[in-house]
């Protein structure tokens, strides 16, 4: 079991807990919205993801966050999964990204789908 992210309290008052597979869920998520700089000790985490919130819409940029995502998830979690798709969706202001892996300790597929709204 590892800490849930974000982190937060239970109804037993202790740290919550996150199964190993909901657990590199939820790294994926800080992986692909955590800015490059936002976090002291590793300046090069993240994938950029927010910083292409202000370009213009298109199929271009679309690729490009997919190759940025893909790139990010390999370089930080490869240890731990191997990405098979990366699908980047923009609607409006909602980002929505849904990457398919699988988790190389028990070679279970999985598919993790991410919205954030800018």
């Amino acid at each position: 079991m590892q800490f849930a992210y974000p982190f937060k309290i239970d109804k037993n008052g202790r740290a919550a807990t996150a199964t190993d597979a909901d657990h590199i869920e939820q790294m994926i998520e800080q992986v692909l919205f955590t800015s490059m700089g936002e976090r002291v000790n590793r300046p090069t985490f993240g994938s950029g993801v927010n910083q292409l919130v202000f370009a213009p819409l298109s199929d271009d940029l679309a690729k490009t966050t997919q190759m940025l995502v893909n790139g990010s998830l390999q370089q930080w979690l490869g240890d731990l999964i191997t990405v098979q798709s990366v699908v980047v969706t923009w609607q409006e202001s909602t980002l929505q990204i849904v990457v398919t892996y699988v988790i190389k300790q028990t070679q279970q597929q999985q598919v993790a789908t991410l919205t954030k709204e800018f």
